[in-house]
């Protein structure tokens, strides 16, 4: 391979940089998709005294976060990684004497740190010249530059490419000003210099830091070399008083040292999800932005927000500008990153929810996962987010240092003197002010900083309006003949009406629908579908975790604000003179209530053209409602309605997406969009997506007025029982679960912060109306415009005014109908192809083919058709069947979803053709790990790791080729899953750890991959319990999945599944099948893309799903890039399945998808029936390869230049433009493809010692003692040792619970004793990070503090957080405090520890949980198995505990009892912990202050009552 001749040098740096801006602009590739995460941390010396030994410690901690990184190919270019101090003058002082001056020492200097193009030395003078001439022109001197020494071996040749000249410049306080104006000064400096530099347009210019107080050293290097390529951190003058690290793992492999951090003032590990609406709104606040403090600078440090900033850089530029304007530090956090409060009346002080309430009113939450260590200069801070989704240990030290950091042990301190260990729970702060010497913890900050302003006279201007909407009786609109009308112009169907509209409104629940959308893209179809049909709902995967919101309520928040929003940098009451309501959606005559309640005056816009047939009328309509609201909102109107309720028979309203966008973004522009709100009254709006998307485009509320009106025709003619306010009730209820279920899918809690980001794909709309009217948004398919959107509005608006026929139309959106929308699997095709596969004939799928292809165009793949090689080859020239074959895989349907039988069947029918099958997430029969007595095997060679960890034990994961982390599902992306108690069998008990009859609950995120590091972690995890497996990752298409993709393969997966939207499912909520995700086509070649243009391509093996039906699917996919294919549905349907699209109710008519005996007994499946459509597959394939001219699958993978866009259907799909699907990648003819290429190595734990070491007990079964020292680079202990024990003892062996001892001292690593086997025991003194117990399955864990540690066990963090995810058996003692997700979804573990974070014994279905201390807020939430007991001395806990699936008593029963009191006895044995020692001494008086916790569910399965009088029903 040409690879090694590459030269990587500043020619090289060019082509990429070109070679990426090409790709952006014709491939799928967008540089805004670019994710990182990373290692976060800070040191501080609490007195606020410089010290060597802080600037020391930064640089030993970035050496103990490299594994929480990644490096490139060459094994030296990092990610980027830096450090943040203060300067140290004395050393500067030095530096200037060299230049000849002699330093005022009276005088402030500042120092700048610049990064200058390093090759073009014209434009390197044109910077220096910018910079002097901006200082100078400030009033300040200058004593000159100096050369950064900088040590350049140390860097990979990428990151050497790419390196800029760095260059200090250093400044005297010439005008002798304070501290506070010299340093704002100097800000306002920098952001003219940078707004000059722009200007000029050079590139490569960076100002890392222009400041008084203090200085930042950052780069593309390994984290442990930052201070060998700086050698001035290692001088010995080099102090400070504290010292912020970072270390960055992004998706990225083209080094730009830029974007390393720590920023100007925060280094930021995580992800922000509101980016897009933040951004969005800060250029609105921009305009009112003015502050005493700048004066008439204030323009000079607008756009506060610069063009192509990292999230992380946007919130740093928010942050600094407050931060400049006169806030603290920790108040800037608390305004941009606050906690969650409108759901906490309980647990949060009064002053602090006022506070929370003013900052709501003044501020959109920038939100999403995030880790935040930040410094305004005198404070040094850290901080989590509302739901603390990354980690923030944290050890105050006997020398007086406050260490923080993402894991605990970076920095090795003193354990003897020790005061404190702690963690960060969800939007806590812990802060240090340097000024004054004191450390602040989270309640006293908020104190403080809830007591500087009267922020509760402030918030008693606030205007609640929901109490007085609910008192209003609704009423309709429109009734008879004109809402017969009206119902046919908007579109609506029967269908949509019963089977969407009807369920919300009868039990305030979206409705469930099943087995996938076969129905062809909006843009492809012959019907009228509304708009919002063509905008694909992003969802979070990997990045950044999505939200549960139905278990996690309390963080979630749909108040909406409305009117005028004032000057974000002002501290006074007049920001808080706004209405407020709970939730957007508003009835027909809440409404008018609202409307009265305005305190501002009010403009109606029509939203309505002539329906004349003018070519342009929609255009021009738009541009009046435009110019119509600027004039509004400039004479002073507070509040804008838009609304279509005027049409009539020559007014055709206008889709109200495009009018509320097209005004929302048209003020925006103006900078007038925050002083009003935007109201809208639609037609078409009735699901709970459509909502979405008018949200999304920046509606404030949103009035669906005929959907409330069909409702109230449905009363009136008895269909629907209650009044209209009842069943409007409930439709709003419904509606606001499907808002908070599609924000919580992107990892967004609240609505203010979703509101205006177009958190959408268009597919099919034509790029020049996106970025018109959807400025922001993606279209990366262009389609359709203005001109086709006139037309087909035109349309159906005939149909309802003009057609005079007033009979709604069927339908045919969800199932199929005759007159309805297209559907590919129709009755016949069916019916064909099991024909086929049931007779064996080829002739007859052939048949099945063409007819499939004689469909009117459905997918974007539909449009595309092959270009030949060359000339045809004879057919025995091509690649067997039999190697063809085994490219095929059935994808992950749990037996839970299928039932048993046809679950087993499809694993032997894929092991008998060497092709492989997929367990799905439901665990799998040990009988199956064996072989059938006629040579069959049944079990799956791909096992899969889903979210819910159902059965997945050492052993599970021990007998398979392939390991599957599935992180999101085709058919609803971003949501977890849920097994009705009634489908949970004996059977499916026993596989899952759990109790028959009780509904199993997998969790929408895993709660161990809230970032690209998690799951770079977990493959590790999994690559150690498994010594030869491959791991897979399965995506589902989106935007921006390429550069998922290459951070995945970064990760070191071998296989990375991209799904498409459409694939078969058992049970989704209808709009998520519908709108979520992308075509296939789509996310497998922008993974392709971006995987190749990364040089990461030949890393990986790729595979993609979600409904190839036929052979040509299966080439076409090749051509994209896929190099193995995964057959679902198709699979179903030859085991039988016949579409009735009925799975959720347990009732399949064939036995496919049940788990009733008596409806599985009607299954005609066999493995000949699937082997059989394997087979047709590739014969099919294998004709077509000979026909183009290709000898073998391998010769067409990536040649997209095979494929060309061919015109069929409508005349309008030409203007569909699939390029961008198409084009080839720079270099991509040199990629290797090989689906049998060893797995990517990953490096040995400590168990490679281990190992060594317990070689007798491994052979001959001796008990044994191992001891070790360990940090927290040591990883994942125990795991691979326990893969050992497992396949030489077993899982069900014999061995001693302590029969292999392993004693640790230190701080263990990430995931200590994953999936730990019987007959391992392991003891820590010392401390843990994250996962420790992750998949625990029998093993022993204990951590303890140190003998000589000063500690109170129970007040301080010893173990990190999501501990015993997905745990089976085992147990753990832990004398001290757990982290957050405390034994999420634990099926079995038995645990006592000392106290928990939030979130604790979450979806927990088994074992017992037992909690010597306090618990954090939404304990048990969704648990439905095994039993928890919480020491509640105070009776804090009650308020703390999510009651909705739990019943809770005090311990009387004996049997209980003594369960509780053995678990303690063997705590205090394993731990000798004081608290537990103590509680058994006064037992008699302690039992009473326990509560016992069990999920109501279980009440019938437990073998004792909970009390032990008669009769006695426990207090709900």
């Amino acid at each position: 391979m040409t690879r090694e001749l590459t030269h990587f040098d500043a020619a090289w740096a060019e082509a990429e940089t070109a070679k990426r801006e090409w790709m952006a602009e014709n491939g799928l590739y967008r540089e805004e998709d670019e994710h990182s995460s990373c290692g976060v941390g800070l040191v501080v010396a609490i007195d606020g005294k410089k010290s060597r030994k802080v600037v020391e410690d930064g640089i030993n901690a970035l050496k103990a976060v490299w594994h929480r990184g990644a490096v490139d190919a060459d094994g030296k270019t990092g990610d980027g990684a830096g450090i943040h101090v203060q300067i140290p003058v004395p050393f500067f002082y030095d530096q200037i004497r060299r230049t000849g001056h002699e330093p005022d020492v009276n005088r402030l200097i500042a120092v700048g740190q610049i990064f200058l193009p390093r090759t073009d030395f014209g434009a390197q003078e044109t910077c220096r010249t910018i910079v002097e001439s901006e200082v100078l022109r400030m009033g300040y001197y200058i004593y000159g530059w100096r050369h950064v020494p900088v040590n350049i071996e140390c860097l990979g040749d990428k990151a050497n490419a790419t390196r800029p000249e760095i260059e200090q410049i250093l400044i005297s306080n010439a005008k002798d000003v304070d501290e506070e104006t010299f340093e704002r000064e100097l800000y306002v400096i920098r952001r003219r210099i940078e707004k000059a530099a722009a200007a000029a347009r050079v590139p490569g210019f960076y100002v890392c830091s222009l400041s008084c107080r203090s200085l930042i050293y950052k780069g593309m290097m390994l984290a442990q070399d930052v201070a060998e390529f700086y050698p001035d951190l290692q001088d010995e003058r080099f102090e400070s008083a504290f010292a912020i690290y970072h270390q960055r793992y992004s998706t990225n492999t083209f080094p730009q040292w830029w974007l390393a951090q720590p920023f100007r003032m925060l280094a930021h590990n995580g992800e922000i999800n509101t980016l897009k609406g933040n951004v969005n709104w800060m250029k609105s606040h921009e305009i009112r932005m003015a502050h005493a403090t700048f004066g008439k600078l204030a323009e000079d440090i607008k756009p506060i927000i610069a063009q192509g900033s990292s999230d992380s850089a946007a919130l740093d530029s928010v942050f600094e500008m407050l931060v400049r304007a006169g806030r603290s530090a920790p108040m800037a956090k608390t305004m941009l990153v606050p906690e969650s409060w409108s759901m906490q009346a309980v647990e949060l002080p009064q002053a602090w929810r006022d506070m929370y309430s003013y900052v709501n009113s003044v501020m959109e939450p920038w939100d999403g996962p995030a880790a935040l260590a930040m410094t305004d200069g005198r404070w040094v801070c850290g901080g989590l987010d509302r739901n603390g989704l990354r980690p923030m240990r944290y050890v105050v030290t006997g020398e007086g240092l406050l260490i923080a950091g993402s894991e605990v042990g970076m920095v090795p301190t003193n354990e003897t003197t020790v005061v404190e260990k702690g963690a960060l729970g969800p939007g806590q702060l812990i802060a240090v002010d340097m000024a004054e010497g004191k450390l602040y913890r989270d309640t006293e900050i908020k104190d403080r900083l809830a007591a500087s302003q009267p922020f509760g006279e402030w918030v008693g201007k606030i205007n609640e309006l929901d109490e007085l909407l609910a008192r209003v009786n609704e009423k309709p609109m429109f009734t008879g003949p004109d809402l017969r009308k009206r119902q046919i112009a908007a579109g609506f169907s029967v269908e949509e009406l019963e089977q969407v509209l009807l369920p919300m409104a009868e039990d305030g629940k979206e409705a469930i629908a099943s087995m996938g959308d076969d129905t062809p893209a909006a843009v492809l179809s012959e019907q009228y579908r509304p708009l919002s049909h063509y905008f694909r709902q992003n969802f979070s995967q990997v990045t950044n975790p999505p939200i549960d919101s139905l278990r996690e309520y309390r963080v979630m928040s749909l108040k909406t604000r409305f009117g005028n929003l004032k000057n974000v940098l002002d501290e006074d009451s007049s920001q808080t003179e706004i209405i407020v309501l709970d939730s957007p959606f508003v009835g027909n005559a809440q409404f008018d209530e609202l409307v009265r309640n305005f305190n501002a005056p009010m403009v109606e816009i029509d939203c309505t053209f002539a329906a004349d047939g003018h070519h342009n009328a929609l255009g021009e309509a738009l541009a009046r409602i435009r110019s119509e609201a600027e004039e509004a909102v400039r004479s002073g109107a507070g509040h804008i309605v838009l609304t279509d309720h005027y049409q009539s028979a020559d007014k055709v309203p206008m889709p109200m997406i495009l009018a509320t966008s097209a005004v929302h973004s048209w003020l925006t522009r103006e900078g007038l969009r925050t002083f009003c709100s935007l109201n809208v009254r639609s037609a078409e709006c009735i699901d709970p997506h459509y909502f979405a998307v008018l949200i999304g485009c920046g509606a404030t509320v949103v009035n669906a007025y005929l959907a409330e009106d069909s409702l109230a025709d449905r009363i009136q003619r008895g269909l629907l029982e209650g009044s209209l306010t009842e069943a409007v009730a409930k439709y709003r209820a419904a509606v606001d679960a499907g808002l908070l279920k599609i924000m919580s899918k992107m990892g967004i809690s609240v609505i203010s912060s979703y509101r205006g980001g177009l958190n959408f794909e268009a597919v099919g709309l034509s790029r020049a109306m996106v970025a018109e009217y959807f400025p922001g948004m993606i279209s990366r398919i262009s389609g359709i415009g203005i001109v086709g959107i006139q037309r087909k509005t035109e349309k159906i608006h005939a149909k309802g005014w003009l057609g005079g026929t007033d009979i709604l139309p069927i339908g045919g959106f969800y199932k199929a109908r005759k007159s309805g929308e297209t559907h590919a699997w129709g009755a016949q095709t069916m019916h064909m192809m099991q024909t086929a596969c049931n007779t064996g004939s080829f002739e007859l799928w052939k048949q099945y083919s063409k007819k499939m292809q004689a469909n009117p165009p459905i997918h974007l793949r539909d449009l595309m058709d092959f270009k030949p090689l060359g000339r045809a080859v004879p057919l025995e020239e091509v690649e067997s069947i039999t190697s063809i074959r085994k490219r095929f895989v059935t994808p992950g349907m749990s037996l839970g979803a299928l039932s048993p039988e046809a679950h087993k069947t499809l694993n032997v029918a894929m092991n008998r053709i060497g092709a492989k099958s997929d367990s799905g997430e439901g665990g799998e029969d040990p009988a199956h790990f064996v072989p059938e007595p006629n040579g069959d095997n049944p079990s799956a060679k791909i096992k899969q790791v889903a979210s819910g960890r159902f059965g997945v034990t050492a052993e599970y994961l021990n007998h398979c080729e392939e390991l599957e982390i599935k992180v999101a599902q085709g058919a609803k992306p971003g949501e977890g899953g849920q097994l009705p108690g009634m489908k949970v069998t004996e059977l499916i008990a026993r596989l899952r750890h759990s109790t028959k009859g009780v509904t199993l609950i997998s969790p929408p995120p895993h709660h161990d991959i809230y970032s690209i590091e998690d799951l770079a972690q977990l493959i590790y995890d999994l690559k150690q319990i498994n010594p030869r497996a491959k791991v897979t990752v399965k995506l589902v298409a989106s935007s921006g999945v390429g550069t998922i993709a290459a951070g995945v393969a970064k990760a070191k997966a071998d296989v990375i599944l991209v799904s498409g939207h459409n694939g078969g499912t058992g049970a989704s909520p209808a709009t998520s099948i519908k709108y979520a995700g992308l075509p296939w086509e789509m996310g497998l070649t922008e993974a392709h893309q971006v995987l190749a243009m990364n040089k990461l391509r030949d890393r990986v093996t790729l595979r993609t799903d979600g409904g190839l039906r036929t052979g040509r699917d299966i080439v076409i996919a090749a051509m994209l890039g896929a190099e193995e294919y995964g057959i679902g549905t198709a699979a179903l349907i030859a085991m039988g399945c016949i579409m009735v699209r009925q799975c959720q109710s347990n009732t399949c008519p064939v036995g496919v998808c049940t788990q009733d005996q008596k409806l599985r007994d009607k299954f005609t499946g066999t493995a000949d029936k699937v082997v059989n459509l394997i087979t047709f597959y590739a014969q099919e394939v294998r004709e077509i390869l000979a026909e183009l001219g290709a000898r073998s699958l391998d010769e067409v993978i990536g040649r997209t230049d095979l494929l060309a866009q061919v015109s069929r259907g409508n005349a309008y799909l030409d203007d569909l433009d699939l390029n961008p699907l198409l084009i080839t990648v720079d270099g991509a003819q040199e990629i290797v493809y090989d689906v049998n290429k060893p797995r990517n190595a990953v490096p040995d734990t400590l168990d490679a010692q281990i190992v060594k070491d317990a070689s007798r007990f491994l052979k001959d079964g001796e008990k044994m003692q191992l001891s070790y020292a360990v940090q927290n680079t040591h990883r994942t202990i125990g795991t691979r040792t326990s893969s050992h024990i497992v396949q030489r003892f077993g899982m069900r062996n014999a061995l001693q619970p302590d029969h292999l001892t392993v004693k640790l001292t230190g701080s263990a690593g990430q995931s200590l004793g994953a999936f730990g086997a019987p007959g391992l025991k392991i003891e820590v003194a010392g401390d843990a990070n994250d996962y420790v117990g992750k998949g625990l399955s029998g093993a022993t864990l204990v951590v303890r503090p140190p003998m000589n540690s000063p500690l109170k066990a129970d007040e301080n963090t010893i173990i990190g957080n999501t501990v015993l995810y997905g745990a089976t058996d085992g147990y753990l003692f832990a004398a001290g405090r757990a982290g957050e997700r405390f034994a999420v979804r634990n099926s079995g573990a038995k645990v006592v520890i000392e106290g928990c974070g939030s979130n604790g014994c979450e979806y927990m279905t088994g074992g017992v949980a037992v909690i010597l201390g306090a618990i954090g807020a939404n304990f048990g939430a969704g648990m439905t198995g095994g039993m928890a007991y919480v020491y509640d001395p105070d009776g804090r806990a009650q308020e703390l505990i999510n009651m909705e699936t739990l019943v809770t008593c005090p311990v009387t029963h004996p049997h209980w009892e003594a369960e509780l009191r053995e678990l303690i006895e063997r705590h205090v044995a394993e731990t000798e912990s004081a608290k537990a020692a103590n509680l058994l001494q006064h037992w008699d008086l302690e039992l009473g202050h326990f509560v016992q916790i069990c999920p109501k569910e279980m009440l019938v399965h437990i073998p004792f009552p909970l009390t032990t009088e008669e009769g006695a029903i426990p207090a709900e």
